[in-house]
């Protein structure tokens, strides 16, 4: 019988760690490489020919959005399955937009990710509950959306420079990291700015570090 081949693009050794011999411990799957970056993913990707790859969204130099995205334009006999800390209700959402199989938290991975590793290979989308109902419920009454979160207006790219706002990079470092002239930056900033309903930096600065801080938990809910 052959083996479920599975790519780990994760950068935090040890989880990447555990996370393999979960996977090697079943007789039906296993772990045929392992990255940290987007690039060294791609690679794999073209040379191993994974059935799936599990991808943690903050990567080195990139987000796992960009591999997502990437893998279901490039490779569409690969799945991609989130593997992650950040929380569900934001980014679920956006990374099945993104083209992923399916999303569940870092800490329920030992308990999910072989049947949602199952789940995907049988041709299904795999969330929790919780964010299955919160999408039935958008589809069944689309209209009703004036109490979401203002982030959820953002594109992936802002929310990847909010994200870097709230680590502490200057427009400078931001532009240098994601290979855009520091404008670019800047009118990037002014529509995070505009869409969130924030009239200055210092504010913007505010509310993206209290959303790195608190694990990307909505800071809209505790403002």
């Amino acid at each position: 019988m052959k083996k479920i081949a599975i790519l780990i693009v994760e950068d935090h050794p040890i989880f990447r760690m555990g996370i393999k011999d979960m996977i090697d411990h079943e007789p039906d799957m296993q772990v045929c490489g392992e990255a940290e970056d987007v690039d060294t993913a791609i690679g794999l990707i073209q040379s191993l020919k994974p059935d799936l790859v599990i991808v943690d969204l903050s990567l080195k130099n990139s987000t796992g959005v960009d591999l997502i995205k990437e893998i279901h334009d490039r490779f569409p006999s690969c799945a991609a399955l989130v593997l992650s800390m950040h929380d569900e209700s934001l980014h679920a959402e956006r990374c099945l937009q993104a083209g992923a199989k399916g999303y569940i938290m870092k800490q329920e991975a030992s308990e999910s990710v072989v049947e949602a590793i199952r789940n995907i290979m049988a041709g299904h989308i795999h969330v929790s509950r919780k964010i299955m109902n919160h999408l039935l419920t958008i589809y069944q009454n689309q209209p009703a959306t004036a109490h979401e979160s203002p982030l959820k207006r953002i594109s992936d790219r802002e929310l990847q420079i909010f994200r870097l706002i709230g680590l502490g990079l200057s427009s400078k470092q931001i532009a240098v990291q994601l290979n855009l002239s520091i404008k670019t930056v800047g009118t990037y900033q002014e529509r995070i700015k505009e869409k969130l309903n924030l009239k200055t930096a210092r504010e913007l600065l505010r509310h993206a570090v209290i959303w790195v801080e608190t694990g990307h938990m909505d800071p809209f809910d505790r403002l």
